[in-house]
């Protein structure tokens, strides 16, 4: 059936056009009742045996949501509990609208067989569908179509129930005037609260409501805090006016009271907002997009180097002012920043957030305080009857408002992940507070990866090149599975050497646009935590079909080149390929075969050839300027059986890592300007942008200390005055000058090269690079594959790929995934590393002082790649006399004077007495400082006997 609407509309030149929208109705829509007998439905999803014990309804029922508590109550929504609901398509069309988030959550429940969710199709129902009335608003509209619909599915479930408590239908809203109107037409009607709180047999879901605009000021004093934010269009006059600015809210780690806005401007005209107090933070929350007005030049003020803690207890007038007071004497002196206020919220960027319950002392309370683990978001006041069950635990709770009169913002919980200090608890937080995708891969992911067994076909090996008869073999750390690239080098008869670099063709399995390329490209990398691994491709391709193992036959795309004895590159070409990998060798046993003189066959040999080749590439690269840096990683020996740490060292690198390392970086630079030479505008690349000169102020300093001279107004300026930076008597100067170097450093990006014009690669000291040689955990090799694939006539192309906008989105995803891995990884080795000391009570070790603070010095422990801060300023003890030198820097506590590199002798220990914020803490042993540094302790008895001591 067809529904037609004609209307005129006028053109630019002022003709008039006339417009007919056509909207088809049906008659064959089912239900999804399995009550119905008259729908033809191929499966039923609502079932009648199944609802929930409800002392509202005593009867069987299905529920319909309107668009509101959809939105707001996802999280009840998403509940084991919660089934056999009906999602009308009304209400799927304006929550897909107004938040992608909360659409994607409900999407996947409608996914969840067992949860039985339905989606009927009421606009195209001919029954159900409403024209929208002259002078009628769309919301009102929208909600008059969900009343229709209750309506019908109401009389249409009444025809098959014969006894009066047969099946009904229940409309859920949170809109009084919505609620009226469906009581007069005589539908049954609840408030979402009301609903869940007649669930008797799960009382803990009253919980995770959110709060209602109804009852958010019931649990806030009549006091107003803070200034009323503005409306939209007075912010969005105000931005072009140019009287506001607009950016991004960064909330301060150490300090509660403070925070910056990024304000992006062209090129390197974004500037940094500074916002002190209460008053001016007025509810932003981290990351939240917020006007800000900037204060008069007079009442700007400098960063505070005061650290405070927001401790959770209600705080009166007279302690916030106090605080805020130690801010402004702190900032009298120093540097004064652009200081405003933030005036309105443009955007809030609020997630659920990980952390632990405060639990309140007034007895049978159910008001607390929660703590999230990250420091620069607010505590949030939420109602639990569950405190006692939740306390030791850490949950996740999300946030509901900030009201005006409220000291802090309120919300409510969401679930609990587990025991506080757990392991298993405390990578679940990790992975969530880095935004880390990490759920089982979904079934219509998994439907994309090839059938078993699978094997190369004779199709495929007509678009290939036969490569397995070369020697070709792959060196990787111990226990790696997943295994992207593999080497070979021969000499051919003209007395030249042929190198080819094979990599997993991953991009063969990945087709542009299914559901298994859509979800590698939402996860952009692969994760690496310690012992665990979280692939951002299934496993059959990650450790098996693209994994370039030993003695099978792999699909690969391989870079050859035609090198010389003095390492220069005549002829370069790619191909796709088909290998047959002779060794899957470790760094070591790679090692060990190159420099045992005994062994002389094909594998070794061309190792030595690749080993001789990298030296020359390397001495060439730096001649040109790249950076030798340094950054301590470290490698975790775990226990087989308990999987927690048992030993913890820093990694050994080998020629062989820095072996493989150069023809990677060859391969990345040849493949680079391939497809930039074929694609100018939408190649995609990774620059490596030159440090600001202020970046070097701390690297040139701690040279200085040591009388060492450090230049660095270019890339080989660096690396020249950083190879000759020696001191006698302290060979460790040079490393610790590294990894200083790296400190200064900017982050590697990926961009769209029809987005940018500089391309250079300051640390490898390239004018082009990109990512080729990781496929397997990386999402920019699979594109630059495809790009490259194109290039070569090897793949067709598609719209996207051409898309210089969609790769810059693509990018931006990518950068983003790719900087929270980093975190999580941080976070990982963090956890690991204080598992590790928890076991072994306190040990003394050697270190150097890495930065000299006001108040304290950070020292690096090389044996373990580990920092810590040794504090000289104690709430519980005398302070002792504390001098700080900015121009050193030094800082000299009693008599004793610290500069940067200085070689102290520290305790280290787990401080756990905040289960949430553990942290590693360290004690001055030596230099000896009277009233500062502490007995070193006895380490020959055993570690747990040690505990006890303590």
């Amino acid at each position: 059936m067809l529904k037609s609407k004609t209307f005129v509309k006028k053109t630019r030149s002022g003709g008039v056009m006339k417009v007919v929208r056509e909207h088809y109705l049906r008659d064959d829509i089912w239900c999804g009742s399995e009550v119905c007998t008259e729908c033809k439905q191929e499966s039923t999803v609502l079932q009648k045996d199944a609802c929930m014990e409800s002392s509202l309804c005593s009867y069987p029922h299905y529920l319909v949501p309107d668009t509101n508590v959809v939105l707001h109550q996802i999280d009840i929504l998403e509940d084991p509990v919660i089934c056999n609901v009906i999602i009308l398509q009304t209400v799927l069309q304006e929550v897909r609208h107004r938040s992608a988030p909360v659409y994607k959550r409900l999407k996947d429940i409608i996914h969840e067989k067992e949860k039985r969710f339905y989606t009927f199709t009421n606009e195209h129902h001919r029954d159900t569908f409403i024209e929208r009335e002259p002078g009628e608003s769309a919301n009102d509209r929208n909600d008059r179509a969900i009343r229709v619909a209750v309506k019908w599915y109401s009389q249409h479930l009444k025809t098959f129930e014969s006894d009066t408590d047969g099946l009904k239908v229940v409309l859920l809203t949170n809109d009084q005037g919505n609620k009226q109107k469906a009581q007069d037409n005589g539908l049954l009607v609840y408030k979402c609260e009301e609903y869940v709180k007649s669930l008797i047999a799960n009382p803990e879901l009253v919980d995770r409501l959110a709060l209602s605009g109804d009852d958010k000021n019931e649990i806030t004093s009549s006091k107003v805090l803070f200034p009323e934010h503005l409306p939209l269009s007075r912010i969005q006059t105000g931005i072009k006016s140019g009287s506001f600015l607009q950016g991004t809210f960064r909330a301060s780690r150490d300090n509660y009271l403070e925070a910056t806005v990024f304000v992006q401007g062209e090129g390197e005209d974004s500037t940094e907002v500074l916002i002190q107090g209460l008053q001016n933070l007025n509810r932003a929350v981290h990351q939240d997009v917020v006007a800000v007005q900037l204060l008069p030049r007079s009442e700007w003020v400098a960063p505070s180097s005061v650290v405070l803690q927001d401790e959770g207890t209600a705080k009166d007038d007279e302690d916030a002012e106090e605080e805020e007071g130690k801010l402004r004497t702190a900032a009298v002196e120093a540097a004064r920043k652009p200081t405003g206020k933030v005036v309105g919220i443009i955007k809030r960027n609020w997630r659920p957030f990980c952390g632990m319950l405060n639990v309140s002392q007034i007895k049978e309370s159910t008001r607390h305080l929660f703590t999230p683990a990250d420091r620069r978001i607010p505590r949030i006041r939420i109602e639990t009857r569950q405190a006692s069950t939740l306390s030791g635990q850490r949950i996740m709770v999300a946030i509901d408002g900030w009201p005006k009169d409220s000291r802090y913002p309120n919300g409510h919980f969401v679930r609990s992940l587990g025991g506080a200090g757990e392991k298993d608890t405390e990578e679940e937080v990790l992975l969530l507070e880095h935004d880390v995708p990490h759920q089982a891969f979904p079934q219509a992911v998994l439907s994309f990866l090839p059938k078993m067994p699978w094997a190369i076909t004779p199709e495929d090996m007509m678009k290939r090149e036969d490569l397995r008869p070369l020697t070709v073999c792959s060196v990787d750390p111990p226990g790696c599975t997943d295994i992207d690239d593999a080497l070979h080098c021969r000499e051919l008869e003209n007395g030249n050497l042929e190198v080819g670099v094979h990599i997993a063709d991953v991009s063969h399995f990945i087709r542009p646009g299914n559901a298994l390329d859509k979800e590698a490209a939402n996860r952009g990398t692969t994760v690496y935590l310690c012992g665990k691994r979280i692939d951002m491709v299934p496993e059959l391709l990650s450790s098996n079909l693209c994994s370039l193992r030993s003695n099978v036959d792999r699909l690969a795309f391989s870079c050859i080149w035609e090198i010389n004895h003095k390492a220069e590159i005549l002829k370069t070409r790619f191909t796709k390929s088909v290998i047959n990998s002779k060794a899957s060798l470790t760094y070591a046993e790679a090692q060990m075969r190159i420099d045992d003189t005994n062994k002389n066959d094909d594998i070794t040999k061309s190792l030595r050839g690749l080993n001789k080749l990298a030296k020359i590439l390397k001495r060439q690269r730096i001649e040109k300027g790249a950076l030798t840096l340094s950054s301590l990683e470290v490698r975790f020996h775990m226990d087989s059986e308990t999987h927690d740490p048992i030993d913890l060292q820093t990694k050994e690198l080998m020629e062989t890592n820095s072996m493989v390392e150069e023809f990677m970086l060859l391969a990345n630079i040849s493949v680079a300007q391939k497809i930039y030479d074929e694609f100018s505008e939408c190649a995609l690349l990774r620059k490596h942008p030159a440090p600001p000169p202020s970046n070097y102020d701390i690297l040139i300093k701690a040279a200085k200390s040591k009388e060492v001279e450090i230049h660095t107004d270019s890339a080989k300026a660096l690396a020249d005055s950083l190879d000759a930076a020696k001191v006698d008597g302290f060979p460790y100067f040079n490393t610790l000058l590294r990894i200083l170097a790296t400190r200064c450093m900017m982050q590697a990006v990926y961009f769209c090269s029809g987005m940018d014009s500089d391309f250079h690669h300051y640390g490898l000291a390239s004018p082009i690079y990109t990512h080729f040689t990781s496929p397997i955990r990386r999402y920019a090799d699979i594109i630059v594959h495809r790009l490259l694939a194109v290039a070569i006539g090897a793949d067709t192309t598609y719209p996207d790929l051409m898309d210089k906008h969609k790769q810059s989105a693509l990018c931006n995803n990518l950068n983003y995934r790719h900087k929270m891995s980093q975190y999580a990884q941080r976070a990982s080795v963090a956890f690991h590393t204080q598992l590790f000391f928890k076991s072994r009570g306190i040990l003394n070790e050697e270190g150097f002082v890495l930065f000299v603070r006001k108040n304290a010095i950070i020292v690096l422990i090389p044996k373990f790649g580990l920092e810590g801060t040794v504090f000289f300023d104690s709430k519980d003890k005398v302070s002792p006399n504390i001098v700080f030198e900015e121009e050193g820097p030094t800082l000299s506590v009693e008599q004793h004077k610290f500069h940067i590199f200085d070689k102290v002798k520290v305790t280290i220990s787990l401080d756990d007495s905040n289960i949430q914020h553990q942290k590693i803490r360290m004690a001055l042993i030596e230099p000896v400082i009277p009233g500062v540094s502490v007995p070193a302790p006895d380490t020959e008895r055993p570690a747990k006997k040690q505990k006890l001591d303590r």
